[in-house]
């Protein structure tokens, strides 16, 4: 077992995210106030907000949350579920529980760090590349060449972070019947699932597809409410969930009792916060397409399939490590450079950034990117190939 590295992202954001004037690459959908989440609970769970008792909670989580994460799923019961702090203790968990000295995993990349980083503190790892020059496309014999008799995890993310790509469900479908052959756990961070352009293109859960595989989700990102760090894994291998209750016993035991209550209440309202969340996105990205525009000779651009979040490819001269850096710097600006994102499994774009499109009204930060662009344009910053357009 080794120890951890820094986590590159949340060390940039220690830095930027809440001295930045511009959150410019936010990972969530636009959250809502105490009062605007009170007002979609329905009368059992405004009773149980008034009353509600500051006392322990159930260390797999409230029953009535459960219930309805359960609801969420084709094929899962409230006993299937267990709750974490947020997507993190889950993933952090269900690793150590999962994988151990003698094992291996398999990793697609690029994806949010710790499904590489725990991992590889565990065990040996394959990383699995997304194909940056095919749409980030999945390849799954690429997968299955890399599991191996030890291979306990392969582990995906989609909706991914930070691409937007959502593969298509034939791929994932195979993928999950790749595992269930060969004795693997798939473990799907699915905490974007809910926000895809088309909803015909939403993925099943892998829980429903596979008695073996893990479901991993959040209210942070599709719904918009970080603060409650309430997350969850649904999977119905009962022995499994156990495990996963005694290595809990030793990081949170259980979770914030107001979380939880509120969690429900959006988990019940999930249609309406989803629907309230796609339509930010849906009026955001003309914004954005405007924008990318204008400057398509430093940018590559294109839309996300699903989630709040791309990776446009940077163009100019200077490289994107120095471009966000004085992005951020001089006008305040945020974004996330391409090392936030590097992998130790895999080659990955080194001159690729992630935007957030999934707050409300990103014009004033556009304008001053914009800005900014402009003045540099003036003063003769050339992008990486040929002249800078006349418009």
């Amino acid at each position: 077992m080794t120890a951890l590295p820094d986590f590159r992202l949340e060390t940039y954001f220690s830095r930027w995210e809440f001295t930045a004037r511009y959150h410019l690459t936010a990972s969530d959908a636009q959250t809502m106030t105490m009062a605007e989440l009170l007002e979609l609970a329905d009368a059992e769970d405004r009773h149980a907000w008034e009353t509600l008792t500051l006392g322990y909670t159930q260390t797999f989580g409230d029953p009535a949350l459960r219930q309805a994460i359960a609801a969420t799923y084709a094929h899962a019961d409230p006993d299937d579920v267990i709750c974490f702090a947020g997507a993190e203790e889950a993933l952090y968990l269900a690793m150590h529980v999962l994988l151990g000295p003698e094992d291996h995993a398999v990793v697609v990349t690029p994806n949010y760090q710790a499904a590489e980083t725990v991992p590889l503190s565990l065990c040996q790892v394959t990383g699995v590349a997304l194909d940056a020059e095919r749409d980030w496309a999945l390849d799954v014999d690429r997968v299955a060449a890399a599991i191996r008799p030890n291979t306990r995890v392969v582990s995906v993310n989609f909706p991914n972070n930070p691409t937007g790509k959502v593969v298509d469900a034939a791929d994932f479908a195979r993928l999950v019947r790749l595992c269930d052959e060969r004795g693997v756990h798939l473990f799907s961070d699915e905490v974007y699932r809910g926000l895809e352009r088309d909803p015909a293109r939403t993925l099943p859960q892998a829980a429903d597809l596979s008695q073996r595989a893990l479901s991993l989700n959040v209210t942070s990102k599709s719904l918009g409410l970080p603060g409650l760090r309430i997350g969850w894994i649904t999977c119905r291998d009962r022995k499994l969930r156990a495990r996963l209750e005694r290595a809990k016993h030793y990081t949170t035991i259980c979770n914030s009792a107001p979380s939880e209550v509120l969690a429900r209440i959006a988990l019940k309202a999930r249609t309406r916060i989803l629907e309230r969340n796609r339509a930010v996105i849906a009026d955001n990205l003309p914004v954005f397409d405007a924008f990318f525009a204008e400057f398509d000779d430093l940018f590559e651009w294109s839309a996300p399939d699903g989630g709040c979040v791309a990776f446009p490819r940077y163009l100019g001269s200077d490289g994107v490590e120095e471009f966000c850096a004085r992005l951020v710097e001089e006008v305040g600006v945020l974004l996330l450079p391409a090392s936030v994102y590097r992998s130790e499994l895999t080659a990955t774009p080194t001159d690729r950034f992630r935007v957030g499109v999934g707050r409300l009204d990103p014009a004033p930060a556009l304008e001053a990117f914009s800005g900014w662009l402009r003045a540099r344009r003036r003063s003769g910053v050339r992008p990486a190939r040929g002249p800078f357009s006349s418009g």
